[in-house]
């Protein structure tokens, strides 16, 4: 930045001297929060982080659904080679362990909840006697 010599004024008159003075006070400002800017690499990595994390949610969003489409596309083909009593014998098989699986649901959900209530007392005993040995055990080590 060239500077104009010192014996020649700079501006015609006290208004056009602030104006300048106005500017130069507001590039200065600008140049001081750039500076700030790049100066503050906290904020920067926070910044690149959030946009590295953007970009492989697309990624992974972009390879998902290439991944289920070629999935469907080889399920597909190979459901068309399979001869007839293969498939049949595979829906056979997964009717089947449907059924087992929904049994064993039920099954679950009739017994597990009402033994727990049976062994109520039991249960909370034990969570006692695990809740004293930790305190003494505890208390021991403090020693």
């Amino acid at each position: 930045m060239t500077q104009p010599p010192h014996d020649e004024p700079t501006a015609r008159s006290q208004e056009e001297l602030r104006e300048q003075v106005e500017h130069t006070r507001h590039e200065l400002g600008d140049t001081v929060q750039a500076l700030a800017d790049r100066a503050d690499v906290k904020t920067r990595a926070r910044e690149k982080a959030v946009a590295v994390r953007e970009q492989a949610g697309a990624k992974a969003q972009e390879w998902s659904g290439q991944a289920r489409a070629k999935a469907a596309q080889v399920a597909h083909t190979v459901e068309e080679k399979l001869p007839e009593p293969v498939k049949q014998k595979g829906a056979s098989a997964a009717q089947s362990a449907k059924e087992k699986a929904a049994q064993a649901e039920q099954v679950w959900q009739d017994k597990a909840p009402q033994s727990v209530r049976d062994h109520r007392a039991a249960l909370l005993a034990g969570a006692g006697a695990v809740l004293v040995a930790v305190l003494l055990l505890r208390r021991r080590g403090n020693r």
